[in-house]
């Protein structure tokens, strides 16, 4: 197992409480990304995604859309990095 794993593990399995003292900057950097993305999408639709009515199927529509985006993101990045070589 990775080291992150058996940590993980170690301290899921340990009586004693898990020191949070230190401050990861790299999470704090995505929750901050999530947080504006929300307001985006608040101001967007109008509700938030908690409060939204939309059933099953558009979920899942939209996180193939979302998914489809993502391979193109990809497929540029590859050829951007192919054409630097």
């Amino acid at each position: 197992m990775s080291d992150s794993v058996t940590k993980y593990f170690e301290n899921a399995s340990s009586s004693s409480p898990i020191e949070t003292e230190q401050v990861d900057s790299i999470v704090q950097n995505v929750i901050r990304k999530y947080n504006n993305r929300s307001k985006v999408g608040i101001n967007k639709y109008g509700t938030t995604l908690e409060e939204s009515k939309e059933d099953t199927i558009a979920f899942i529509r939209h996180l193939q859309e979302e998914m489809m985006d993502a391979t193109l993101y990809c497929e540029k990045l590859l050829k951007l990095m192919n054409n630097a070589n």
